[in-house]
């Protein structure tokens, strides 16, 4: 619901309020729009993360190291925010002046992104996908944890009990069940913990850092910051001729469905919706996931996988439990 403007203390009776100063674009969201509308951004948005782990695996077969398949991922992503930016300024739209702290904050998030990449990439070249894939869900548990510690409120019982049953439904859906699990390499769990964190982070900020400017320039700077991370570990990426080599193609899908889609999805989703709440959606990376790998790659998914998708949509529909009216008609829950 929009705020009310502030009035001067000498214009308390005008018929027409003066305007108060401009919120600030860092500490105010956007007014929340409709909870289904926010829902489906940030479902979307874990969606398009599934196309992830395929893109690894083609680059993997190809003989790319996951450090170049990772910043592949940075700059493609961050060549195509500015084609973006690019397009709006031909279209007339100018560009927002935007403070130093503010511009920091964006890449900063950019930063986390890119911790979630190369973490995750590394921990899928040294771990068993299956295993891998269930190191990484643990974010939707760990954005709760998140949640809670910025908020100091607890979270949803519908919102608890749906991450629990993700994680669950991981199990299957990953087969991690029938992996066998007698020399796992601890830096890659490590890894893939951190690329949980990471990505539990990388929601809470990006519900809440939300600056008066447009989607394309928000996520210009994200990814600008992003890039700068990957340097961290491929430095070489531009002059190493990797590009030549043949990693354009799926770094061109990475970036856009793996990072580019997911920034803009999110930013327009996450504020009005809690940490927790966010995470639990971006589950739908998971059975994303597995139909591109069984459409691309061939596949096949058994009736227990099957089950575990099935459980981890059970799971999201769970999470919306806060949405629904409650006995006398009251309001449904705001989930802020």
């Amino acid at each position: 619901m929009p705020s009310t403007p502030r009035t001067r203390p000498d214009a308390a009776n005008a018929a027409t309020p003066a305007p108060g100063p401009a919120a600030d674009p860092i500490a105010a969201p956007a007014p929340a729009g409709p909870p289904l509308q926010a829902v489906l951004l940030v479902f979307l948005g874990g969606a398009c993360y599934g196309f992830n782990a395929t893109c690894y695996k083609i680059a993997y077969s190809w003989g790319f190291a996951s450090a170049q398949v990772a910043a592949a991922q940075m700059w493609f992503a961050f060549a195509l925010c500015a084609v973006a930016l690019a397009g709006e300024r031909l279209l007339g739209r100018r560009w927002t002046r935007l403070g130093p702290a503010t511009a920091a904050k964006l890449a900063a998030i950019g930063l986390v992104s890119c911790g979630t990449s190369i973490t995750y990439t590394y921990a899928m070249s040294v771990l068993p996908v299956p295993l891998a894939l269930t190191m990484l869900f643990q974010f939707t548990w760990m954005g709760t944890v998140i949640q809670v510690a910025m908020t100091r409120r607890p979270p949803a019982v519908s919102q608890v009990v749906s991450a629990a049953i993700i994680v669950v439904g991981t199990v299957f859906a990953s087969g991690l069940y029938a992996t066998d699990l007698s020399s796992v390499d601890l830096t890659g769990i490590a890894a893939g913990l951190a690329a949980a964190f990471c990505c539990a982070l990388f929601l809470a900020l990006s519900g809440r850092i939300q600056p008066a400017c447009s989607q394309a320039q928000r996520g210009f700077l994200i990814c600008g910051g992003a890039v700068l991370g990957s340097h961290l570990f491929c430095p070489d990426f531009i002059v190493s001729g990797v590009l030549l080599q043949g990693i354009a193609p799926v770094g061109l899908v990475m970036g856009a469905c793996g990072f580019f889609l997911p920034v803009i999805l999110f930013s327009l989703g996450t504020p009005h919706l809690p940490t927790g709440l966010s995470a639990v959606l971006s589950a739908s990376e998971l059975p994303a996931g597995l139909l591109v790998a069984m459409l691309v790659l061939g596949e096949p998914l058994g009736a227990a996988e099957w089950a575990g998708v099935a459980v981890i949509l059970a799971g999201v529909c769970v999470s919306q439990l806060q949405f629904l009216p409650r006995r006398g008609g009251s309001d449904p829950v705001s989930g802020s």
